[in-house]
């Protein structure tokens, strides 16, 4: 089918389970969820995909006009659910994948069921009575040196975005997922991202939701998850022993413990 490969959609894990979608954050591709494949396969049916743009996408769907905006990538979402008639899927979006995935549960409440939001940020720009982590001059300079010189940015934001300067490892992975990505694409995403402001949509939310930070990080620093938790009515939050904006990564444990825990409450 056309949107199977479109998005790179693959599909694993107990075909008797519930439907859990896992949905990437920017710069990188579905490889990012393995460990918690991993862990959630056993009990679960998992479908993996990448948005246009990204990992095993086929590029030649990319369109700019699209992707500017977060609905171009809740579409991606959708279809792929549409494509393989999922219903009442749990939708799991790491970073700006949690707001993507508010507006495919809007546009598809027949296929989205519940929300795991990772390392979530409705806007990462401060505002009046609003602390996202970045100045408007921070994010007009990071996307400046992201046009400029993807790679170099790459290589730098990469070990801040993952947070565990112990383990240098993980800050490779991440730098090479970047460095993987078209810069164009990701110019367009990154921009779509970091200028993005999502707090009117959160009002809207309908379904069991599930909001996990961490006690450390860069992107998304603790009061935006207790924001994003006050403004979900009926929420769970739940701040994971973890540095860095990756914590599938850096927490698997700690993050596939919270997750299974939600889905055993769902219905």
């Amino acid at each position: 089918m056309e949107i199977i490969r479109r998005n790179n959609v693959t599909v694993t894990g107990d075909p008797h389970g519930r439907t859990v979608v896992l949905a990437h954050g920017f710069g990188c591709d579905q490889n990012m969820w393995r460990l918690m494949v991993d862990a959630l396969a056993p009990d679960h049916r998992i479908v993996l995909f990448d948005y246009v743009g990204a990992g095993g996408s086929d590029p030649s769907a990319f369109s700019e006009d699209r992707y500017a905006s977060l609905d171009g990538y809740a579409r991606d979402a959708v279809e792929v659910c549409e494509a393989l008639d999922l219903r009442d899927a749990v939708f799991v979006g790491h970073s700006v994948s949690a707001m993507i995935g508010v507006l495919a549960a809007a546009a598809a409440p027949e296929r989205i069921g519940a929300l795991v939001m990772v390392a979530p940020s409705p806007r990462y720009m401060d505002d009046d009575g609003y602390r996202g982590g970045f100045s408007r001059e921070d994010i007009e300079e990071l996307l400046m040196s992201l046009e400029s010189n993807y790679l170099g940015w790459s290589a730098q934001m990469a070990p801040l975005i993952m947070g565990n300067g112990d383990r240098p490892e993980l800050g490779d992975e991440l730098r090479n997922s970047f460095c993987a990505t078209d810069p164009d694409m990701a110019r367009v995403f990154a921009r779509t991202t970091f200028l993005s402001d999502s707090r009117d949509d959160l009002k809207g939310v309908r379904v069991p939701t599930l909001v996990l930070d961490c006690t450390q990080d860069a992107i998304a620093p603790p009061e935006v998850g207790r924001y994003v938790h006050r403004a979900i009515p009926g929420s769970t939050l739940v701040t994971l022993d973890a540095t860095g904006h990756c914590p599938h990564l850096s927490a698997p444990e700690a993050t596939h413990e919270a997750i299974r825990d939600f889905l055993a409450g769902l219905r």
